[in-house]
This record gives C-alpha cells, sequence and structure tokens, in this order.
C-alpha cells in the first residue's frame, strides 16, 4: 500500500498541471494538449496484456522491481524534454512502465491477501490511489502557485518514486511455482476473455473519468472562474473514495460485488451530472463527493468480480484485462474530450461525459450482471 501510495501521488503530482504547463510552456492549443496526453494512456494500454503475461510466468517481485525501476527513471525525461516533441515522446515512452508497474503491483498485493479477506482487502489496498488522490494534487497546485516552477515538480515526483521503489524492494513473497506456458501462447494469456463484457462496460466508466481528471483544472479557471479550487476538488473527491471503501467494506466482505458496483455507478451518474447540470460552487464540489463515493463502490466490486472470474494463476491477466479497460476508456476521453472542447466547448465535453456514464449504467444493467452472474468460477 505505501509503495502504491507512492506510485500514484508521483502520477496526480503531474496529472491536473501538465495541460497548464503544455500550454504555458510550449503554447499547445486544447486538442494538441489532448493528443500528447492520451500517449501516456495509450502505451500504458499496449503494455497491459503483456504485463499481465510476465505477472503470471514469471516471478512477480523481479517483474515489479523492474516495471518500478523504469517508471521512476522516466520522470528524469520531463526535465530533459526542451520541445513540445521530446516531451511528447517521453510522456508516450513512460505509460509502459506505469501500465506494467500498476498490473505488478495490485497482483503482488493480492498474493499477500489472505484468501478469506481478499474482497474486503482490495477494497482496502485501493484507498492507497485515494489518499494520493486525496493529497497530491492539493499539494501539487499550491507548490505549483507559490513557485511555478514545473522543474520542481518533476524532482519531486522523481523522488517520490524512487521512494516506493525502495519500499517494494522489502517485500516478502512465499516461493510461487511459475507455470510452464511455452507450449502455446493464445489470447488468453494476455486478456481474460472469461471476462470480456465487464472490460468493455469498465471502458465506458474510464472514459468519463479521463475527461474530468484532465481537463477539470482547464475547465474550473476558464469557463467557472475557479482557480484554486482543483485541488479542493480532488480532495472531495478522495474523501468520497475513502467513505465508500469504509462503508462498503462488509459488502465486499460478503461477497455482494453485483451489489456494489450497481450502487456505485449509480451514484457516479448522479455526481457527472450535476457537475456539468449546476455550473457553480454547489454542483461543482458536490459533484467531487459523488463522483468518489461512486467511483469507491464500483471499482473494487469490478476488479473482484473480475478476479472471481479468473483461477488463481490467471490473477495477473485479470489484474491486467480490467486495468486495459480502463486504459482504454481514459486514452479515449483524453483524446476525444480535448477534441470536443476544441470544436464545441468544455461543457458539451462534459455533457458527453454524462451521456457516456449513463450508457455505461445501463449496458450493465440490461446485460453485464446476468453475464457475471452466470459465469462466473466457484
Amino acid at each position: 500500500m505505501t509503495a502504491n501510495f507512492s506510485l500514484f501521488f508521483a502520477f496526480y503530482l503531474l496529472t491536473p498541471l501538465l495541460p497548464i504547463y503544455l500550454h504555458e510552456t510550449f503554447g499547445a492549443t486544447k486538442d494538441v494538449i489532448g493528443l500528447v496526453l492520451s500517449g501516456y494512456t495509450i502505451t500504458a494500454l499496449l503494455f497491459r496484456p503483456f504485463s499481465g503475461y510476465f505477472v503470471d510466468s514469471f516471478p512477480r517481485k523481479t517483474v515489479l522491481l523492474i516495471a518500478y525501476t523504469a517508471f521512476a527513471i522516466f520522470f528524469a525525461g520531463y526535465l530533459a524534454a526542451s520541445t513540445l516533441l521530446l516531451f511528447t515522446i517521453v510522456r508516450t515512452l513512460h505509460g509502459g512502465p506505469f501500465g506494467a508497474l500498476t498490473v505488478a503491483n495490485s497482483t503482488v498485493a493480492i498474493d499477500v491477501l489472505p484468501s478469506s479477506r481478499r474482497n474486503e482487502g482490495i477494497g482496502y489496498y485501493g484507498l492507497s490511489n485515494n489518499l494520493a488522490m486525496a493529497v497530491s494534487p492539493s499539494f501539487a497546485i499550491y507548490l505549483y502557485s507559490q513557485t511555478h516552477n514545473f522543474e520542481l515538480l518533476f524532482w519531486l515526483a522523481l523522488a517520490i518514486a524512487t521512494f516506493g521503489l525502495a519500499v517494494d524492494a522489502t517485500v516478502t513473497l512465499e516461493q510461487r511455482q511459475v507455470l510452464n506456458n511455452k507450449k502455446t501462447i493464445s489470447l488468453d494469456r494476455f486478456f481474460l476473455k472469461r471476462g470480456w463484457l465487464l472490460g468493455i462496460n469498465m471502458v465506458f466508466f474510464g472514459f468519463c473519468f479521463g475527461v474530468l481528471s484532465n481537463y477539470l483544472a482547464i475547465y474550473g479557471k476558464q469557463v467557472m472562474g475557479i482557480t484554486g479550487g482543483t485541488g479542493t476538488w480532488f480532495l472531495l473527491c478522495a474523501m468520497g473514495l475513502m467513505l465508500s471503501r469504509l462503508q462498503g467494506g462488509k459488502a465486499l466482505r460478503q461477497g455482494r460485488l453485483s451489489h456494489n458496483a450497481a450502487e456505485g455507478m449509480l451514484i457516479s451518474l448522479v455526481g457527472y451530472t450535476l457537475f456539468v447540470s449546476c455550473p457553480n460552487m454547489i454542483g461543482y464540489y458536490g459533484s467531487a463527493l459523488l463522483i468518489g463515493l461512486g467511483n469507491g463502490h464500483m471499482w473494487p466490486a469490478f476488479q473482484n468480480m473480475m478476479i472471481s472470474m479468473a483461477h488463481h494463476n490467471e490473477r495477473g491477466t485479470a489484474n491486467s484485462t480490467i486495468l486495459i479497460a480502463w486504459d482504454i476508456g481514459m486514452g479515449l476521453g483524453v483524446l476525444l474530450g480535448g477534441i470536443i472542447a476544441e470544436t464545441l466547448g468544455y461543457t458539451t465535453a462534459f455533457w458527453t461525459v454524462a451521456a457516456v456514464n449513463a450508457i455505461g449504467v445501463a449496458l450493465y444493467f440490461v446485460r453485464t450482471q446476468g453475464f457475471f452472474l452466470a459465469n462466473r468460477l466457484s
């Protein structure tokens, strides 16, 4: 959890400010910003299937440490990128180790959890992401407002990622027999085919958060005239995420996964609709709490649903599958969100988010929930 907190602290330290950095430093337009930032997610997406394969086929701690080392080193690349092209290359390549690391870290976390507490434990493990989301954007925005120094943020992200690497190096895993799977390499080794519909459903929700998390700061500044509210928004969102984990722990412990997922996505739908339909302080900050509360119920439920459809030697593949789906959605959100904002404005972009979220909710109740109940393993 500590290493995962460091990973996401370093990630969220830059996420809300990179659009501003690209605009102020390189004069990038909205659609160009979308293209540059989407490269990170696309590369992470491309690495996910292979990450699951390597995590399931080789010693997991070794894979974890290699991925974490590469993830930390790439932060130094931002310091060296003096042109928009170089920055784009570094940012795009950085998505690779991020994709591998998130799969490896969460799979190792599942390995060290006792099976009787796994559903609940994964929910609490996710709190480390939420705590990072609560602290990191607020801290980054405050630090930038005081120093206007992006290099300082890059150095800080590098130092925190290095700390996380050192922490993960102390993790002790029981000896696990690595299966010899050299006979055939099929799609099953890279993507959990049994969970395909859960993955498609998750794409819709990833799209929504991709648009929101990347364009929130610019939307607040240009549309609502809020210059210092992004950090508070992320703080409230993270509070909702943490409350949901504590509130939903009992349901996860009882195995009520589909119930938790349904409750979470409905709450999120209200939050996304409130965000765009009420362009005032109440709508802005109220949506943060609701979206956090909803995602906090939905995410561990979907992750556990995917894992419950996998055999024990497919945990890495199951983790990579749910993350692949989220990455596809996030990448589409960053890319299409920038294009929509450039041509039709940010308000239209966020109405699109509410509509996409509603489609995802409808798909879950019409098809995905029944699909999961019929196909999960004993």
